[in-house]
């Protein structure tokens, strides 16, 4: 099914009024927006807000329960299984930690879905890794196993592997994480910098403010299964609304959940309230800590 919004026709991604939830437990409610082709966006908001969700929503990984979620104006839920596959060649994706193949070397890691996907010689495939890891800095570590570099340098070569296929879109499921300054500077740069080199479209999800906000054009805050506002960084940066500003602040108290919903305290624990110590007692697992 092809679906065309008046809102943005160069969108890559678009959602409208996506309902999502793994059984019982509702995950996002409602969210509608635009992934702009060309563009770097950032998914951003507290853990368990549902950022990666989205990334798997837009491989196809998991389908909507309601809403439209599209991919270049076809709906991702109605796509067959070859269709799927063929926009899945289309999407590049780094994980958190990088999910390099532990046996394989570096240069064999880069060349892994180009020899899945593609009919190429040895010697095109050689030229084309060789291509993409002077792309990321590190063409001189092509015979190295993955236990021998660092975590900085893991996360470039799976950059590497996540463009060998010249993608359309390229997701990040937190690239910052666990980084030393020097590398997470390196690996924001390395983003930008191939978005705008390739004509990539970019999702990265990420929690670390500093660096996203640096290199995104459009960030969206997602937040208790909503989106809580989106724009650029300067709007978010500056928003009034006081779940963003909780965020932005990364203040303790807020409209953001500490506790997850949970049975009274005192029930869950089998006392009675009445025997409750003094402030251990607060319903919905509000308790002290």
């Amino acid at each position: 099914m092809t679906v065309n919004f008046d809102s943005n026709t160069a969108s890559m991604v678009e959602f409208k009024d996506v309902c999502f939830g793994y059984a019982e437990r509702r995950i996002l409610e409602s969210v509608s927006f635009h992934i702009p082709r060309g563009k770097v966006t950032a998914l951003m908001g507290a853990s368990g807000g549902g950022k990666t969700t989205v990334l798997r929503l837009i491989a196809g990984q998991h389908q909507v329960d309601s809403g439209l979620a599209t991919w270049k104006g076809q709906e991702i839920k109605t796509l067959s299984a070859p269709a799927l596959y063929a926009a899945r060649r289309q999407m590049g994706m780094l994980y958190q930690f990088g999910a390099l193949f532990t046996d394989l070397s570096v240069f064999d890691n880069v060349a892994f879905p180009l020899r899945e996907h593609t009919d190429l010689s040895e010697a095109m495939i050689r030229d084309i890794v060789l291509m993409k890891l002077q792309a990321v800095g590190l063409r001189g570590a092509r015979d190295l196993s993955p236990s021998e570099i660092s975590g900085g340098m893991s996360r470039r070569v799976a950059l590497a592997r996540a463009i060998a296929l010249d993608p359309e879109l390229v997701m990040y499921d937190e690239p910052f994480a666990g980084l030393d300054p020097i590398s997470l500077g390196t690996a924001a740069r390395l983003i930008r910098q191939l978005n705008d080199t390739l004509g990539l479209t970019t999702v990265l999800v990420s929690h670390d403010l500093e660096a996203t906000f640096a290199i995104a054009d459009q960030v969206i805050v997602l937040a208790n299964g909503r989106i809580a506002a989106q724009g650029t960084p300067q709007d978010v940066q500056h928003s009034s609304d006081p779940l963003v500003s909780q965020f932005v602040s990364a203040s303790p108290d807020g409209p953001v959940r500490f506790h997850y919903p949970a049975p009274d305290w005192a029930d869950d624990l089998g006392f009675s309230h009445a025997a409750m110590a003094p402030g251990v007692g607060a319903s919905n697992g509000q308790g002290a800590l």
